[in-house]
């Protein structure tokens, strides 16, 4: 069970407590106001409770924030595509833009949602009733193929080979540029960026922060100003590929996080509307985790990916 996190620190303004207490803690305003109704607050050891009192710089506060309530996730009628399914699992070959679970922000039509009301419920309740099955994720705007379980002997299963790295998982990508060489292996760490939370980075190797990284690569044909190039993953980070390729200078196509669209193919992207990191998860191996049956499956490269291709194939190169 998740448990309370309890923010410290000065206050570096003057003014409005909570907008003081704002600043100083990363919280919202709103959010603070909040805290304070419940009695969560205190500054220099004493309970504030009004927002509109007055701060004084250098004063020590504490904020106690309660967990967040995990929404169950609903069962949706939402079309997905099955590339394997018994009644200990399931692959879906996920589209482009479809959340994998429930979180801030996406509270339904997500791959849990659908999944709930395909699999009427069955589904391993090991990840939360927010993940119910959720082995392991793709972002949003990759597409490919994922594995859910629906026991909780699949889950602990399949679990069990991420945590080895014996999965087999091969992506496509289109990157910018030709790497030099044309096939190679990236190590590093990977762990949050200082300056962005929201983003993953490579870390020095002597840092205690951070997972190793392997991700093998090679080209798969040379295109106009990019490539389109196969990715094997030996380890599952966060956002991996797109760091490790981004780390030496050949970021994805339209990824609006890591990339940054080399000038000379700005116009095809524009005029195709391909607005997502052209990612996809193409093929995915494992061994069945009941019946020990080694199981491959391959989702063709999506009509987006396909047309992008085709496209910077016909000019020179």
């Amino acid at each position: 069970m998740a448990e309370s996190q309890t923010l410290t620190g000065t206050l570096a303004l003057s003014g409005r407590l909570d907008k003081a207490l704002a600043e100083a803690s990363a919280l919202s305003r709103e959010r603070v106001k909040a805290l304070m109704a419940d009695g969560a607050v205190t500054v220099d050891s004493t309970p504030a409770t009004n927002p509109s009192a007055k701060a004084k710089a250098g004063s020590a506060f504490s904020i106690t924030v309660p967990p967040a309530a995990e929404a169950e996730a609903q069962p949706q009628d939402i079309p997905i595509d099955i590339a394997f399914e018994d009644e200990h699992l399931i692959v879906v070959n996920k589209l482009a833009g479809m959340v994998v679970h429930p979180a801030a922000g996406n509270p339904d039509g997500t791959l849990v949602n659908a999944l709930l009301h395909h699999c009427k419920g069955q589904l391993s309740g090991i990840g939360g009733v927010a993940r119910p099955g959720i082995v392991h994720r793709i972002d949003k705007d990759t597409s490919g193929l994922l594995v859910v379980a629906k026991s909780t002997a699949a889950h602990e299963g399949l679990a069990a080979q991420f945590a080895d790295h014996s999965i087999r998982r091969r992506y496509l990508a289109i990157c910018g540029g030709h790497p030099n060489p044309a096939s190679g292996t990236i190590r590093t760490r990977i762990g949050r960026s200082d300056s962005n939370r929201k983003k993953m980075a490579v870390l020095p190797d002597t840092s205690a922060r951070g997972k190793h990284a392997i991700t093998h690569y090679k080209i798969l044909e040379k295109l106009n100003h990019c490539s389109l190039i196969e990715c094997r993953l030996e380890t599952g980070r966060t956002h991996q590929i797109r760091v490790h390729l981004g780390s030496i200078g050949h970021t994805l196509l339209g990824d609006p996080i890591y990339g940054r669209t080399p000038a000379k193919l700005r116009a095809v992207l524009k005029e195709l509307g391909f607005t997502r990191q052209a990612l996809h998860a193409a093929s995915l191996g494992f061994d069945h985790p009941l019946t020990g049956e080694k199981v491959t499956l391959e989702a063709e490269i999506p009509a987006d990916m396909r047309e992008l291709i085709d496209q910077t194939a016909r000019s020179d190169r």
